[in-house]
């Protein structure tokens, strides 16, 4: 539990109360490799701090396709924000990628953190900015990149998840084949 009250300290100081009241609405939990903690149809009831470990976020079409959407992993966030906020159910699924060690805060359980130590409102406004620009940065280059510019764009916004993902994954996120991701991969190592 010690790596959250690291990583909301580096936002702003905690004192030792508020550090007791985060231990103490804060769930630490073992996931298993491919075990969900959110499948579409269900309310999204977490956000979730990755200690070790990565995930994915994906959504399913009408084919049955697989579209990527975010990854994390240690000291990253996760969570259907839209599911969590509204209580409505989700469309999007979120799966361990690799076995993890992971907290979670409960919608109430935030919301009562949020009235007894404000400045944690303050650290989850400032966490929930960066994954919305994230989010622009992704939908502007996915209609204004190339396939190459996006696998550049992802290597260095997740430098260290690009050798633990399979082809699949990445290429699902890039909104490309596993075939085309090869033959960037190998257009960028000859340049």
């Amino acid at each position: 539990m010690q790596a959250i009250l690291d990583h909301f300290q580096n936002y702003l100081p905690l004192t030792e109360t508020e550090r007791e009241l985060i231990l103490a609405r804060a769930k630490q939990r073992n996931i298993k490799r491919r075990q969900m903690i959110l499948q579409e149809g269900f309310v999204c009831k977490h956000y979730t701090f990755i200690i070790k470990g990565c995930f994915k976020m994906y959504g399913v079409d009408d084919k049955g396709v697989e579209h990527n959407i975010q990854f994390a992993a240690e000291g990253d966030w996760i969570s259907d924000i839209g599911s969590f906020h509204s209580q409505k159910n989700s469309r999007l699924f979120i799966e361990a990628l690799e076995p993890s060690e992971i907290i979670q805060i409960e919608q109430q359980d935030l919301y009562f953190l949020y009235r007894n130590i404000p400045k944690l409102d303050r650290i989850f406004k400032v966490i929930i900015e960066n994954k919305y620009v994230e989010l622009q940065n992704r939908v502007l280059q996915s209609i204004s990149s190339t396939a190459q510019q996006r696998y550049v764009n992802f290597l260095e916004q997740y430098p260290r998840l690009a050798s633990r993902l399979p082809n699949v994954q990445i290429a699902s996120y890039l909104g490309i084949t596993p075939e085309f991701l090869s033959k960037i991969r190998k257009d960028l190592s000859v340049k």
